[in-house]
C-alpha cells in the first residue's frame, strides 16, 4: 500500500502491524498533516455485526480527549477497506524501554501518575481499555507517555476470534483467548501475561480490569520482569489466578516501600480488595510523589556549600503508640499522647518532625522503620506502645534509624498517670540527647511548659477533642461538656477555654442563632487570650467567632496567620475553605484545595467547601474527581467509625450525585436514625433529595434543618448542591438574601 493514496490519505510507510491489520504513516492532504491509518484485518472486513459493533465502540473512544490518549480522529471507509485514523505518535514503546534503561523512583512514580490520570479520565466516560500491555505505551522525547489503541481492544479481540473459539466458548471467553497471542506451544507472547484474574477466568471486566494489567506493566518497569511468568500459557494462567509475584522490596530493594504496597493493591486477585478506581491509584501515587519530592528536596537542602557532601538529616516520623489496653475508648486518650508529643518534638529547632497529618496513615498498621524511612524519607522513626490501667501508665518507646533500622535510644516508663507530662518532656529531651541535639534554653522551657497541671482537665480536654471532631450536634454537646469540665478542673488551662469558644461558635453556625452561643465563646475567648494569646488554637477559635457573625475577611486574615506558623493546626484549613465560600472566593478555595487536604489528615470535613467551590465555578471534572477521592474518604472513616451520622450524609449526598439511588437514601436513613434531630443531616438530606429530583422532600428536609438550627444563609445559598431549591418561596423566605449578624 505504500505509495498509494486512500481517500485524502497519501500512504508514506508502514511503521507497524498486529492481529488486527497494519498501521501506516500517512499523510492528511485535506489538513496537512501526519497521522497514523490503521486498516483492519479481512477477518474484521468480514463479519458485519462485529464490523458495526466495532465502529459503534471505536466511536465512544474517539470522544476522549486527554493528553495521555492517543486519539482517534475519525473511523472512514474506502473501496470498501475500512480504516482507522489516529494521532501520529511519535517516540518508543515501553517495549523497547523496559530492560534496556532503570526507571529511578522519582520518573518512575511520574509515568505511572501520568497513566493513571488518563485512565480516570477514561472510565469516567464508560470506556475501558482491556488490553494494557507495554506494546500500548509510547513515551515521547519531552517524557509524556501516551496509551495506544484506547477502547478497540475489547472490541477488535472479539471480532478476531469468531469462529476460533472452542465449542461452546462464551463471548467473554473468547475475548479473553483472542487477546491472549500465544499460538506456539512452550512460548509466551502478546498480552497472557498482562491479563487480570478475571479476564482468565473468563468473567466479565470493568475498569478494575485495566488496574490489574496497568500495575503488571508498572511492576516490570520497576523490576524488569513481569510479575506473572512461566514456560507456556497454561503455568501464566496459574500464576496470574493463584500466586503472589516476589516482593518489590526483593526485586528491586532501591525503590520506595510505597510504592511496593501500591503495586500489592494494585495486583490484588479479587477486584474488590483491588484499588476500586482509577482515581485512587492515582491518589496514592501523588502521596508518594509529595513524599519524594520532599525527601529529595530536604536531601538537597542538606548539602554542604563548602564540601559538597550530604549532611545526614534528622527528621523523625512519630508513629501513634499501640493501644495495649485492647480498649477502644482508650484509643482517645492514645491520639492525645502521640499528637503532644509531636507538638513537643515540633519545639525543637534541629529536628524535622512530620505533622499528624502525615503519620496519620500509618495508624493501626503494621509497618516496619525502614518501610516508613523509605516511604516518606524519614531518617527516624518513633514507635511505641501504651497500656493505661487505672492510675497506672506503662508506655515503651523507641527511636530507630531508619536506615540501619538500629535502635538508638528505648526505654519503658512505668509510671502513675499524674506523671504523663513529665514523661513526654523526658522523650522529648532523650530524643534530642540521643541524636546529639543540644537544646537551648528557650527549647528547655518551652518543652518543660504544661498545657495544664490537672491531669484529670487533660483527660476532659483529651476525650472532648476527640468528640468534637464529628461536628455533630450532639458530639458537639458531648464535648462542649468536657471542656467546660476541664475548664472548672484548672481555670488556667487555655487550650480548654479556646476549645470552648471554637464549640460554642460551630454551635451558633449550624445549630442556634442564639445570641449565648457567640456570648459564650467570646467570654471563653477573652479566657484563653488572656492565658496565652499565641497558641495557634487560640487564634482558631477567635478566628471562628468571627465566622459566626459573618466577618469573613477578618476570620481569613487570622487563619492564614495561624496556617503560616502551624500549617496542620487541626482545623485551621477547614475555617478557612468555609470563610473564603462564604465570601465568594470560590477560585482561592479550588487554589489551596490540595494544601488543605495534605494538612488535613482524617478531617473529611475540608471536602464540603471545596466541593461547593468547584461546583460554583462549573469544574465538573475536577468536581467529579474529587467526589470520587471524597467517597473513599468517607468509606474509610465510616469503616472505622460506623457511628458518624455526618460522614453518612455527606457520603449520601455524593451518592445520589452519582446516581447511586437506592445506596443514597440507605445511607441517608442510617444517618436519620443515629442523628435524628440533627440540624446538618437534615441540611444534606436535603441536598441528596435535590440531586434524586425530590424537590418537595427537600424542601421539607430544608425546613427541619432551618428549625434544627441551621439558619446559614450565605452558604445554603451559594451551594449549588441545593440549585433545585433556589429560588423557592419557601427556601427564599427561610434564607434570605440579606443576613444580619448574629
Amino acid at each position: 500500500m505504500i505509495g498509494e493514496t486512500v481517500g485524502h490519505y497519501n500512504i508514506l510507510e508502514k511503521i507497524g502491524s498486529g492481529g488486527m491489520g497494519a498501521v501506516y504513516l500517512a499523510e492528511d492532504t485535506n489538513l496537512g498533516r501526519r497521522v497514523a491509518v490503521k486498516f483492519l484485518s479481512q477477518e474484521m472486513e468480514q463479519e458485519p455485526e462485529m464490523l458495526e459493533r466495532f465502529k459503534r465502540e471505536a466511536r465512544a473512544a474517539s470522544a476522549l480527549n486527554h493528553p495521555g490518549i492517543c486519539t482517534v480522529h475519525s473511523i472512514e471507509q474506502h473501496e470498501h477497506r475500512h480504516f482507522i485514523v489516529m494521532e501520529l505518535v511519535e517516540g518508543q514503546t515501553l517495549v523497547q524501554l523496559i530492560g534496556r534503561e532503570s526507571f529511578e523512583d522519582t520518573r518512575l512514580v511520574d509515568l505511572a501518575i501520568q497513566i493513571a490520570d488518563a485512565l480516570e479520565s477514561a472510565h469516567s466516560k464508560g470506556i475501558v481499555h482491556r488490553d494494557l500491555k507495554p506494546a500500548n505505551f509510547m513515551l515521547n522525547s519531552r517524557g509524556q507517555v501516551k496509551i495506544l489503541d484506547f477502547g478497540l481492544a475489547k472490541r477488535v479481540d472479539s471480532a478476531l476470534q469468531q469462529g476460533s473459539a472452542g465449542a461452546g466458548s462464551s463471548p467473554e471467553q473468547e475475548t479473553v483467548l483472542a487477546s491472549a497471542d500465544l499460538t506456539i506451544a512452550g512460548t509466551v507472547l502478546g498480552t497472557v501475561a498482562y491479563m487480570s484474574p478475571e479476564q482468565a477466568r473468563g468473567k466479565l471486566t470493568d475498569s478494575r480490569t485495566d488496574i490489574f494489567s496497568f500495575g503488571t506493566v508498572l511492576y516490570q518497569m520497576a523490576t524488569g520482569a513481569v510479575p506473572f511468568q512461566g514456560d507456556t500459557q497454561a503455568v501464566v494462567f496459574e500464576a496470574i489466578l493463584n500466586r503472589d509475584p516476589p516482593a518489590l522490596c526483593e526485586v528491586n530493594p532501591s525503590l520506595p516501600a510505597e510504592l511496593g504496597r501500591i503495586l500489592e493493591k494494585a495486583l490484588e486477585k479479587d477486584r474488590n480488595l483491588r484499588y476500586q478506581t482509577a482515581t485512587e491509584l492515582k491518589t496514592d501515587l501523588l502521596r508518594l510523589k509529595r513524599d519524594l519530592d520532599s525527601g529529595h528536596r530536604q536531601a538537597a537542602e542538606l548539602v554542604d556549600s563548602q564540601s559538597g557532601t550530604a549532611q545526614p538529616e534528622k527528621s523523625i516520623a512519630v508513629l501513634y503508640f499501640e493501644n495495649l489496653s485492647g480498649a477502644k475508648e482508650d484509643e482517645y486518650f492514645r491520639d492525645g499522647i502521640t499528637e503532644d508529643i509531636i507538638t513537643e518534638l515540633s519545639k525543637i529547632k534541629g529536628l524535622n518532625i512530620f505533622s499528624r497529618p502525615t503519620v496519620l496513615a500509618y495508624r493501626d498498621k503494621q509497618v516496619t522503620p525502614a518501610q516508613i524511612g523509605q516511604q516518606i524519607r524519614a531518617s527516624h522513626v518513633l514507635a511505641g506502645s501504651l497500656r493505661r490501667a487505672g492510675n497506672r501508665l506503662r508506655i515503651t518507646t523507641q527511636l530507630v534509624d531508619t536506615h540501619t533500622d538500629f535502635p538508638l535510644w528505648s526505654e519503658r516508663y512505668d509510671r502513675e498517670m499524674e506523671d504523663v507530662f513529665e514523661l513526654q518532656d523526658e522523650i522529648a529531651r532523650k530524643i534530642a540527647e540521643a541524636l546529639r541535639i543540644t537544646l537551648s534554653p528557650q527549647e528547655q522551657e518551652e518543652i518543660a511548659a504544661k498545657p495544664t497541671d490537672n491531669l484529670q482537665a487533660y483527660d476532659l480536654y483529651l476525650r472532648g477533642r476527640s468528640y468534637a471532631r464529628r461536628l455533630t450536634r450532639q458530639d458537639m454537646e458531648f464535648a462542649l461538656q468536657m471542656f467546660e469540665n476541664a475548664a472548672t478542673q484548672d481555670p488556667n488551662f487555655a487550650l480548654a477555654y479556646a476549645a470552648i469558644a471554637q464549640a460554642s461558635a460551630y454551635y451558633h453556625c449550624h445549630y442556634s442563632r442564639e445570641d449565648v452561643w457567640i456570648d459564650r465563646a467570646r467570654v471563653a475567648s477573652q479566657k484563653a487570650v488572656a492565658l496565652q494569646p499565641e497558641v495557634p488554637e487560640v487564634m482558631v477559635a477567635q478566628a471562628w467567632i468571627l465566622y459566626a457573625k459573618a466577618q469573613y475577611e477578618q476570620a481569613i486574615e487570622i487563619v492564614r496567620a495561624v496556617i503560616e506558623r502551624k500549617r496542620d493546626c487541626e482545623g485551621a484549613y477547614y475555617l478557612l475553605l468555609r470563610a473564603l465560600f462564604a465570601s465568594g472566593e470560590f477560585q482561592e478555595v479550588a487554589n489551596l484545595a490540595e494544601a488543605a487536604l495534605d494538612a488535613a489528615g482524617d478531617d473529611y470535613n475540608v471536602y464540603v467547601p471545596i466541593k461547593n467551590s468547584l461546583q460554583a465555578l462549573g469544574k465538573e471534572e475536577a468536581s467529579k474527581n474529587l467526589r470520587q477521592r471524597r467517597v473513599q474518604a468517607y468509606e474509610a472513616h465510616l469503616r472505622e467509625v460506623p457511628e458518624d451520622a455526618r460522614a453518612r450524609i455527606l457520603l449520601s449526598s455524593d451518592y445520589a450525585e452519582e446516581g447511586r439511588a437506592e445506596d443514597a437514601m440507605r445511607e441517608a436513613d442510617l444517618a436519620m436514625l443515629l442523628r435524628p434531630n440533627e440540624a446538618s443531616v437534615h441540611y444534606n438530606a436535603a441536598c441528596t433529595l435535590c440531586f434524586l429530583n425530590k424537590k418537595e422532600e427537600a424542601m421539607a428536609a430544608m425546613r427541619k434543618a432551618w428549625h434544627a438550627g441551621f439558619k446559614d444563609a450565605d452558604w445554603a445559598r451559594r451551594d449549588t448542591d441545593l440549585a433545585l431549591l433556589h429560588g423557592e418561596p419557601e427556601f427564599e423566605e427561610l434564607y434570605p438574601a440579606k443576613q444580619s449578624e448574629g
